[in-house]
């Protein structure tokens, strides 16, 4: 039996997690005078997370970051499950489908360096963003034709909800 494609594996996605630092963000850091470190996050990434959350799909992020501003958008896009200073991303991943009951195969990982690596290989969908780290490219299933920080994660939510008839359903508009 052939291995599925990334469009048939979408169909059974229930979960979303992602990475902060080069998914969610473009992977740079402004650093004022004070030192504080300053991120930038797409708003069209923003939406589709929510839209995701508000059509019954789980979105988490597990990042090595951080950032106590990235926790405050992330909650404000209405995520409940963000979990940031997570060294061992393996762990933070087990006990979180552990804690829901969510199976490996429905969960969509992007990530886009090393520390994604292991995480990725344990999920139905790793994916990444077209900047990724090679060695994330070449573990991916699906990579976005779009940078981190610049749409890579509306594209995997969108095309998600879209194979499941979900994108814009509230409009009358789902596929």
């Amino acid at each position: 039996m052939s291995e599925k494609s990334y469009k048939e594996l979408m169909n059974g996605i229930t979960t979303f997690i992602f990475d902060v630092d080069g998914v969610l963000t473009e992977g740079s850091v402004h650093i004022t005078a004070s030192g504080e470190m300053l991120r930038v996050m797409n708003i069209r990434d923003g939406y589709a997370m929510k839209a995701a959350i508000d059509s019954g799909y789980r979105v988490c992020v597990i990042s090595r970051g951080t950032n106590e501003g990235v926790r405050m958008r992330l909650r404000d896009l209405g995520l409940t499950d963000i979990h940031l200073g997570a060294h061992d991303k393996v762990e933070t991943f087990t006990d979180y489908i552990e804690l829901y009951g969510i199976l490996a195969d429905e969960v969509l990982y992007m990530g886009d360096d090393i520390p994604d690596y292991y995480v990725m290989q344990r999920v139905g969908l790793p994916t990444c963003p077209v900047d990724a780290a090679p060695e994330i490219k070449s573990i991916s299933k699906y990579v976005s034709h779009r940078n981190g920080g610049r749409g890579a994660v509306r594209d995997v939510i969108e095309q998600v909800m879209r194979v499941q008839g979900k994108w814009m359903s509230d409009l009358g508009l789902g596929e």
